[in-house]
Parts: structure tokens; C-alpha cells; sequence
């Protein structure tokens, strides 16, 4: 006789669905009243037909209501050769189960992208159906998680929002439908301008659209490449004209200046201040979530020739291409901005 082995109703929980066969032996109007997604109804009244039908090429899981009858089919499948457990106590026992108490994640004081970032990092941890609970005091969050959970697949259980605090409630749902969600909906960054506030903007949008679990390209051409200068001087070997070009162009993120009222950088420094009194992550941290989270940075080789930029004075996780790079991101994205 073969030993059967046994699952505990938590154990069974915690697994990621789709990993094991589960088989119901549970008559029909049972299953129909109350049963497991997915699972394999053979009643036990029917039994040995269907048997040859479980596949075998994953742990297989029995359960009845109580437990009682589930114990011999698993025996019967174990002398077959199946890698088969019990479920302990049935499926009373795992109804019985309490609720999972959700994962919390504290976003309060946190601003656009902080708080959809945080939500995407916690729930790519997870297993299917666990969920989480948010509170965030940004005024945007209430559309955007709504938005994101559309847009990713995972389901908006509860959404409350009150002077104070936005509350939600999100559960994550199978891969399947994030991955739909997603397809062909890369997104396409040409940054073209070296002005601060237009890069703040550009890496806002690319960190969410990351976070909603798209891939994203950033194409940094002429001007925008001084965004992707190292901050301290490298000595390189460089022509008259290209050390005058590097000369005149600000070096790195900190000498950047802003499009409008820049008043020789005093305009500059004071968005860096209400930045940081806001909560905001600086253009730093937001370039480096970006390459943390998967962001493609790009820097334009022809352009960096014409303006003298050498590839070691570029800053760590940015990859060098052409036109055809630029293009071929561009063909898999439904959307391409040129900033």
C-alpha cells in the first residue's frame, strides 16, 4: 500500500494556483453550491471513471467535504504512481479558513509616481489572490490605482477616499491577465530637451508606466544627453571643439535649468526646494528608480558624436544606440513622446 501524503487547508492556501492538479470528489450539486477554480470534478459515486484523465504532469491534491472519502482515491492514485496528497479535513476545512489578512503598505506623504511604484514593487511579491491595503494622501492616487488596476489586471476590491486618507484594497489576480493587459503596450520617451523641469517630467511618466508594468524606452538625444553626464569631470582625451562643447553644456542633473523663469538658476534651485518640502522624489532618486525598475536608458551615439560626449562620461545603466534602436522601441509602444 502506498503512503499518501497530506496537505494542511493553510498549506493548500499558500500555494501559487495552477502549480498543483486539485481533484474534487465531491458530488456535482456540491460543487456547483460552493468548489475550487480549476479543479478536476470526479465524484466518488462515478469512481474509478475519469481516473486515467488527471494529467500527470504536476502534484496532485484530493479533497472531498470532510476528508473521508478523498484519503482512498489519493491511496488509489499514489499506488498509480501520481505524487498525490490529502487534503486535510476537506473542503469544510478550507472554507473554514480565516481571511488572509492584507499586506500593508503605508504611501501617506508619498507623491505621483511614489505611491503607484510602491503598490506595483509589494504586489510583485505576492501570490495570486493576496491582497494589499494602501492608505496614500495624494488626491491623484484615487484615479490612478483605479487606472492601474485596470490596466494591470489586478482587481480593485475596495476604494475609499476621505479628507484625510484614500484607502484601497487591491487583489492580485493570475499572470495571464497582466500579461494581456500589457501586450503591445510599450512606451516610447525621445527626450530631447536638457531642461529640468521637462526631465522631471519625463522620468514622472516613465516610472509610472513601469510601475504599471510596461517597458520602457528613453531616448536621449542632443541636449537631453547632458541629463546622463557623470557630475564630476573625466578625463578623457577630447578635440578643441568637443572640450568647448563640454565646456559650455551643463555637466550632470545638479546644473540643470528650467525652461521657463530660470533666472540663472535660482529657478532651478528653488524647484529642488519645494521638491523636498513636498515630498517629491528629487530628479536623482528618480532616475535611479527607473534603472531599478527596468527603465531602458538610451543615449543616442551620433549625437554624443557630434556634441563630443564620450561614453565614460556617461553615468552607470545607460546603454548606447541609433535610430534604429529609437525606431524599434518605438514600433512595439502605443505611445511615443517627444519631450
Amino acid at each position: 500500500m502506498s503512503e499518501v501524503k497530506r496537505i494542511s487547508p493553510e498549506q493548500l492556501r499558500a500555494l501559487e494556483p495552477g502549480t498543483v492538479t486539485l481533484v474534487d470528489v465531491r458530488e456535482p450539486d456540491e460543487v456547483l453550491v460552493s468548489g475550487l477554480e480549476g479543479a478536476i470534478n470526479l465524484p466518488f459515486s462515478t469512481f474509478p471513471r475519469g481516473l486515467d484523465d488527471i494529467p500527470r504532469d504536476k502534484p496532485v491534491v484530493v479533497f472531498c467535504r470532510t476528508g473521508d472519502w478523498s484519503g482512498e482515491v489519493a491511496e488509489i492514485l499514489a499506488e498509480r504512481g501520481y505524487d498525490v496528497s490529502d487534503l486535510e479535513g476537506g473542503w469544510k476545512a478550507y472554507r473554514a479558513l480565516p481571511e488572509e489578512p492584507p499586506v500593508e503598505i503605508d504611501a501617506k506623504g508619498l507623491k505621483c509616481p511614489g505611491p503607484i511604484v510602491k503598490v506595483a514593487d509589494t504586489m510583485r511579491d505576492l501570490r495570486t489572490g493576496q491582497k494589499v491595503r494602501v492608505e496614500a494622501t495624494e488626491d491623484a492616487f484615487a484615479s490612478d490605482i483605479a487606472v492601474w488596476c485596470e490596466r494591470t489586471g489586478n482587481r480593485l476590491v475596495k476604494l475609499e477616499v476621505t479628507p484625510q486618507v484614500i484607502e484601497a484594497v487591491i487583489q492580485k489576480e493570475e499572470a495571464p491577465a497582466v500579461a494581456a493587459a500589457s501586450a503591445g503596450n510599450d512606451k516610447n520617451f525621445v527626450v530631447f530637451s536638457g531642461d529640468l523641469d521637462k526631465t522631471i517630467a519625463a522620468f514622472i511618466m516613465a516610472n509610472g508606466a513601469a510601475a504599471m508594468g510596461r517597458n520602457v524606452t528613453m531616448f536621449f538625444t542632443f541636449w537631453g544627453l547632458n541629463i546622463l553626464r557623470r557630475p564630476e569631470k573625466v578625463s578623457v582625451a577630447k578635440t578643441l571643439i568637443e572640450r568647448m562643447f563640454g565646456f559650455m553644456m551643463p555637466r550632470g542633473t545638479k546644473k540643470l535649468g528650467l525652461s521657463r523663469m530660470n533666472m540663472g538658476g535660482a529657478g532651478a534651485k528653488m524647484i529642488r526646494t519645494i521638491m523636498k518640502q513636498k515630498g517629491i522624489s528629487s530628479l536623482e532618486e528618480l532616475i535611479q528608480d527607473a534603472i531599478d525598475h527596468g527603465v531602458r536608458i538610451v543615449a543616442c551615439q551620433m549625437s554624443m558624436d557630434i556634441m563630443g560626449i564620450h561614453k565614460e562620461e556617461l553615468i552607470d545603466g545607460v546603454e548606447l544606440g541609433g535610430v534604429s534602436t529609437f525606431l524599434g522601441a518605438g514600433e512595439k509602444s502605443d505611445m511615443s513622446l517627444f519631450i
